[in-house]
């Protein structure tokens, strides 16, 4: 009889792109840049540091301004929340989880992917899930600590898959210009990088595991 294993749980972070199986503008396709000018002004207020302007007004400022957000994300008031009170505030978690799915369905849309422009608030065709931690039962205190040395084998990776991503988004450019469909199996690899990278930004930045990412495009 043969032994069956237990299917191990999903990771707490996951994302889904639907294929446009309608096809896609050749119009919209080719003027994609242009287009991608609003959703890209609005990311870089988003993404931007308070640093950035708190500098310009007092070195004080900019201090404290770096400790309320990094790149637009919570992040190192939520590892000092977590390394010395054991928690990870709900609305912290929120703030973080919307900024996440808005940056994507931008990413999705510059690359092609999706021809509908990136809402501010809807979910679209991009599906992209976190899972709130119980920071008592889940989360170590020291780990986060270390995340962003554990994690270096990834950034290596992700790095070289980013290159490839690129080449990959400018021959989908001309073949929905001559076609009107992106390729599948390009869809696939762009959707799965940007799946690898939610997973390990879930463990290195959002910090709402421990789990050490898979090295997998894979669902």
């Amino acid at each position: 009889m043969t032994e069956q294993h237990p299917m191990a749980p999903a990771y707490p972070a996951r994302l889904e792109i639907d294929y446009p199986e309608e096809g896609l503008s050749r119009v919209t396709t080719a003027f994609r840049l242009v287009l991608l000018i609003p959703a890209a002004v609005i990311s870089a207020l988003l993404t931007s540091s308070a640093a950035d302007w708190a500098d310009d007004v007092d070195p004080w400022l900019e201090i404290t301004a770096f400790t309320l957000s990094t790149s637009g994300f919570v992040v190192v008031p939520l590892l000092l929340a977590i390394l010395f009170r054991g928690k990870y505030p709900r609305w912290w978690f929120d703030w973080n989880l919307e900024l996440c799915r808005f940056l994507t369905r931008v990413t999705a849309y510059a690359a092609l992917l999706r021809d509908e422009y990136p809402s501010l608030d809807e979910a679209q065709a991009v599906r992209l899930e976190i899972d709130y931690p119980d920071a008592g039962r889940d989360l170590s205190r020291w780990l986060p600590l270390v995340k962003w040395f554990l994690a270096i084998p990834h950034y290596v990776v992700l790095t070289l898959l980013g290159v490839v991503a690129v080449v990959l988004v400018a021959l989908a450019w001309f073949a929905i210009l001559f076609s009107g469909r992106y390729p599948r199996g390009i869809f696939g690899f762009l959707v799965g990088v940007c799946r690898w990278a939610l997973r390990v930004n879930a463990y290195m930045f959002l910090l709402v595991t421990d789990r050490y990412p898979p090295f997998s495009l894979d669902p």
